[in-house]
């Protein structure tokens, strides 16, 4: 591991000079973003693990955008990359959020795929939170949450969305939410399926009304109207 520039080893020295930080890390980020090296790439990941503090959180989001903008320049590998941003954002608990989008061009395609199959290998061992239940968020859960919602923003995949949405089942509310994402992306057989995965979990209270209508709406989009009316008839017999 490369080291830290002098001025920010000596402004985080007992006792700590936050004036002298805030310029150290100020300077840094002007040498990298004006003439970048492929040392900065390191020295930046270096900053922005030292700096995953409380104390520091701003500047070592500030740190995570000029490790970006070292990357950006020089391409480190995607495979390295991609076990350096994983490791900060579930090993180091006060890490400042990745943003895929200022890291696209140097994971490329293969850095990108390989990100995504490790989060979600990862995603999927989580427990799903079942109807009724009281969700279980430990520290490694919200990260995976906020990185797989990170991808799937930056992805535009429902797949990813879908997947993050299902992990919580514990209301008819979130099968809603879930038929929903599927509704808006033109899915509509997958977003009936979750409306009926949602009756039967709710037995018909909560938001059964809305998953109800979203069905319908669905049914009559696919050209289904005896299938819309089935469903009235069934959820709500005195209509």
């Amino acid at each position: 591991m490369h080291s830290l520039p002098a001025a920010v080893v000596s402004a985080l020295t007992a006792p700590e000079r936050w004036d002298d930080l805030v310029s150290a890390v100020a300077d840094f980020d002007h040498e990298v973003r004006a003439t970048p090296t492929a040392e900065h790439v390191e020295i930046a990941a270096h900053l922005v693990e030292v700096l995953s503090t409380p104390p520091h959180a701003d500047l070592a989001d500030r740190a995570l955008g000029t490790h970006a903008a070292a990357c950006a320049a020089w391409s480190p590998d995607p495979d390295a990359l991609v076990d350096w941003l994983l490791r900060l954002q579930l090993d180091f608990p006060e890490a400042p959020e990745v943003r895929l989008d200022d890291y696209a061009d140097a994971l490329d395609e293969h850095g990108l795929r390989l990100y995504r199959e490790r989060v979600v290998t990862q995603f999927d061992a989580l427990p799903v939170i079942g109807f009724g239940e009281t969700g279980r968020y430990d520290r490694t859960r919200w990260a995976l949450l906020r990185i797989m919602e990170e991808l799937a923003e930056h992805t535009g995949d429902v797949d990813l969305q879908v997947m993050v949405l299902a992990k919580d089942l514990s209301s008819g509310w979130h099968y809603l939410q879930v038929a929903t994402v599927l509704q808006d992306a033109g899915r509509s057989e997958e977003a009936i399926g979750w409306v009926h995965r949602g009756l039967d979990a709710t037995g018909g209270r909560g938001a059964a009304a809305r998953l109800v209508d979203l069905a319908v709406a669905e049914y009559l989009r696919l050209g289904r109207p005896h299938d819309a009316e089935a469903l009235r008839r069934t959820t709500n017999p005195a209509s």
